[in-house]
This record gives C-alpha cells, structure tokens and sequence, in this order.
C-alpha cells in the first residue's frame, strides 16, 4: 500500500510565535492563529510563564493581549513577570479574585469563583474581550471553571461556548489546565485544536527534570515525541529532540592528523572527518590526554574546537596537559579551544544535544569530545533512551563532517577489564587502552581494534605519557596476553623505559 504524498495545494496557514524559540521549532513556526489551545501541567510545570511568554511576543509585535486570570492576583503575575526581568506593558491583566471581590459592602462586581455562577463568570470574560479585542488570551485556569460547573456537561457547553467566542473574534487563545482534579481530561482534548503537555520529574538526586510533549495539533506538522525544557531566570527554554536526518550535509570525509606520527599509523593514517572514535580503557591510562594531543592538533590546523568535560575540572585538565608539553592555554584564550565543564546533576540530554548543535552550527566546531561517557550516562539516570539519544547526537555529528572522540572508562586496572555501558556498536572506529605488567612495572598499552574507514594495523604497541607528550614504542611482538591484562613475557624486545635505565648507570 503505498503511502499518501503530500499535495501542494495545501494553504499556509498564518502562524503565531508562542515566544519561545525551541517551543516554535517543534510547532514548524509557530501556532495557527484564531484557535483555542490547552497547556496542561502539574502546578510548577511553568503553564504560567509559558502564558505570559506569549503574551510577550504579541505585545513585541503589536498585538494587544489578554491575561484572564482566575488563580492567581495581579500582583503575583508581575512578580513573576519581574523575576525573569519582564513587564508587561501593553498586556490587560483581567483578574477575577481581589479583594474588593470578597468585601460583602460591594456588589458581585469582581467575580470569585466559589461565590458566583459559571455563567456569570464567562460573561465576565466575553465583555472584557468584546471591551479590549485582543488577538491573544491566556486563560488562567480551567481548574476553577470545572470547579464551578460541577457538571461535566454544564463545564463542555461552557468550554465549548469560549471556543466559538473566542474563533469569532479571531483570538487565539492558551486555556491553562493545572489537572488538579483530573489526572487527563480528554474532554478538554478533543475540543482544543492542540494540547502541549508540561511534565516535570523529581529524580532521586539533583533538580526536577522538565519534558514537553505536544499531544495534538490540528493542520500541521510537528515534532512528536518529547523535548527537555528549563524553566530558569528568563523564561522557558525548549530543547527540541534532535533528529539527526533532517542534518544531513554533503561533506567530503577526509583523514586529519591526530598530531603524533605512529599513533596515526596505528589508525590507518589518522581520524576521519565525519566519524567517532571511541578512546576505551581503565582510569588514568591516557585517554584524557591522547583526545587532548589530537584537540591541539587540530587546532594548530587553525580548526576550532569543543570539549565537554564531565569528570575533573578545567584547572586540573589545563595543568595536567601543561606538563606534559600540550599547551592549549593560547587556544582557550583566543576562543579556538572552548573547554565546557558540566555539573552532572544539572544537565538533561536535551540540553547537552543542543549545545553540542550550538557549538557546531554557530561556533563552527570541526572537533568534539565528550570526557566522558560515563558521566554522561549517570548525568541523566532518569532520561528515557539515553543510548538512542546519543545515536542520534553521534548520526549529526557526523552528517556535519565533525571529528568526534568519545571516552569511556572501564572497570579494573589488571585481569578483567568490564564496563558499564556498551558503545561499540554505536563506534565507527575504537582505540583501546590497557595497562600490563613488565619488569616490576605498570606499563601501558594501546590497539586500534575496529576502523569502518581506515585499513588500520592490527598490533599492540607500548606507549607512555611524558614531558614531550605521547611516546609510542615497538609492536609488543614478545608479550602475550596485554589486552587481557595478564602478561606474559615470551623474548627480549625493549620497552620505552629501558633506554632511561641505560642512562642512568
């Protein structure tokens, strides 16, 4: 059966920015004006700033507002206005609960939604509208009008009765929903022509984790699945799910040095530009720091960088390159080199996705490393999918032609060497580190055990860290079992260190 195409004929539909900018990109533009949308969310989700957000950007674009609110005063929406440096001049704030409302000397001329009748409530709201003619309204809450209704068929008429209001005069409209007294109101549903869905997510430790979800949006194509948001000092900001297909750039994929001659050898001439490499092996073996000398290679090629380190801080990475002959201080300073450390509690895969997009796109990185992805993976415990987002981040990395290094530790130092996730598969190429035991000393080992570009070499050879950086010795031809951990020495090839003990005596 084939598949139905999509007809030109289709009209453009006007859109109206909901001023926020990822929350546009998963709508493709914006929402359709002159309809009624809901925004449901548990209390704290950010319905509210998401309103007032669109408000906002009616205002900045000459359109007159409206902010009906039935849960909150005034004088708490400009606080929160206030807190993310706003004002909302140009905006009405009809507000249904005050205290003039509740004195028992005046009369029901400011409605109180435990006093008065649902009708009287939505007159209320249809004669401020008819006062003002706003093209945007928020309406704060509908938990207070189905509280007043007390019937559900009472509460759909008079729903029902706002939408057609509301499409005559060509608003478009935001109906909040805390779901305080229901935990999914399908009947809200099925009226709204969309429904975003706020979430929010304690984990056991570090903040909330936020997600939106647009449920249903009539007419128009857009993003499904869920995007991370933050709700911080400024407003919303939406993270849309990065689908690494709709990135897809002809570059021609070329082999760069990674800066030290044998190593190079190793990988079959170098790292190839629009692939991954995985640098895999036990703790202080090296990794950080050969994915270091292969950053200042690439940035003496003039080429920009990023590192997003998440295990050790940035002045012991700097000190540590420093002393071993990789200066990358110039290149910090100068803005080639952009070193990010995270907090891995504060971060969502969202968010890192959308760095690491920003980096590219606009900083023009041409080389990424991720230090590393085992805080990555404990970073974000409660995020769904976490190695499918990470095949997707890796999918765009390479559709941009970016050389990528990805570093995972491994349990064990000698015997059996575990880790906790598998990232083979996701590898184009891995570089394997391992620590062996010879002449009552802990030597270290690297091997290139998988390339899906390079004819690489199929040995394992010596290599130390030292005052002039990276060091590689002789193919191990007289060692067995060096990957395992378990060495055994079978001749008598010289190791790295025997030239400093001849020097000695």
């Amino acid at each position: 059966m084939k598949r139905p195409t999509p007809t030109s004929h289709i009209p453009v539909q006007e859109r109206a920015s909901t001023g926020i900018a990822g929350l546009d990109d998963v709508l493709g533009g914006g929402l359709p004006t002159g309809h009624v949308y809901l925004v449901e969310g548990d209390p704290g989700a950010g319905k509210t700033t998401l309103g007032l957000h669109f408000l906002i950007e009616g205002a900045r674009n000459g359109e007159k507002g409206l902010y009906v609110t039935l849960s909150e005063t005034e004088a708490e929406l400009r606080t929160v206005a206030a807190s993310h440096g706003w004002t909302l001049d140009g905006i009405e704030l009809f507000e249904l609960v005050s205290e003039e409302g509740l004195s028992p000397e005046l009369e029901q001329s400011i409605l109180h939604p435990a006093q008065i009748e649902l009708g009287e409530t939505v007159q209320g709201v249809i004669a401020q509208v008819e006062k003002l003619g706003p093209r945007r309204v928020v309406f704060d809450s509908l938990s207070e009008m189905r509280l007043l209704a007390q019937d559900p068929l009472r509460y759909r008429r008079q729903v029902l009765a706002l939408k057609k209001f509301f499409s005559d005069h060509g608003c478009t409209v935001l109906f909040l929903d805390d779901r305080s007294t229901s935990a999914t109101d399908l009947q809200l549903h099925s009226i709204a022509h969309g429904v975003i869905n706020l979430e929010q997510a304690v984990d056991q430790y570090g903040p909330e984790r936020r997600r939106l979800r647009v449920m249903k949006m009539r007419g128009i194509k857009f993003r499904g699945g869920e995007h991370d948001y933050i709700l911080d000092t400024g407003g919303v900001a939406v993270f849309p799910r990065l689908v690494a297909s709709e990135h897809r750039l002809l570059n021609d994929t070329g082999v760069v040095s990674s800066g030290v001659a044998k190593l190079d050898e190793m990988m079959g001439g170098g790292l190839v530009a629009g692939t991954n490499t995985l640098f895999s092996g036990p703790s202080g073996v090296g990794k950080t720091t050969t994915a270091i000398a292969c950053v200042l290679a690439a940035l003496k090629r003039g080429e920009k960088a990023s590192y997003y380190l998440f295990d050790e801080g940035l002045p012991t990475l700097v000190v540590r390159a420093r002393a071993l002959g990789l200066d990358i201080e110039p290149y910090i300073a100068s803005g080639s080199l952009r070193i990010v450390p995270l907090d891995p509690a504060e971060m969502s895969a969202g968010e890192f996705s959308h760095m690491v997009r920003n980096a590219v796109e606009e900083d023009g990185s041409r080389m990424v490393v991720i230090d590393s992805i085992n805080a990555y993976l404990q970073a974000m415990p409660g995020s769904k999918y976490l190695l499918l987002q990470m095949h997707e981040l890796l999918t765009y990395l390479n559709h941009r032609g970016v050389v990528t290094i990805l570093i995972l530790g491994q349990h064990g130092v000698l015997g059996e060497i575990r880790s906790e996730v598998d990232m083979s598969y996701l590898s184009d190429a891995i570089l394997l580190f391992r620590f062996f035991e010879a002449r009552g000393k802990l030597l270290k080992a690297v091997s290139m055990v998988k390339s899906r570009t390079n004819h690489h070499e199929q040995t394992i050879r010596e290599f130390r860290l030292g005052p002039r950086g990276l060091e590689f010795g002789n193919e191990l031809t007289d060692f067995e079992g060096v990957l395992s951990g378990v060495t055994a020495y079978r001749g008598d090839l010289p190791l790295l260190g025997d030239s400093d003990r001849r020097g000695r005596s």
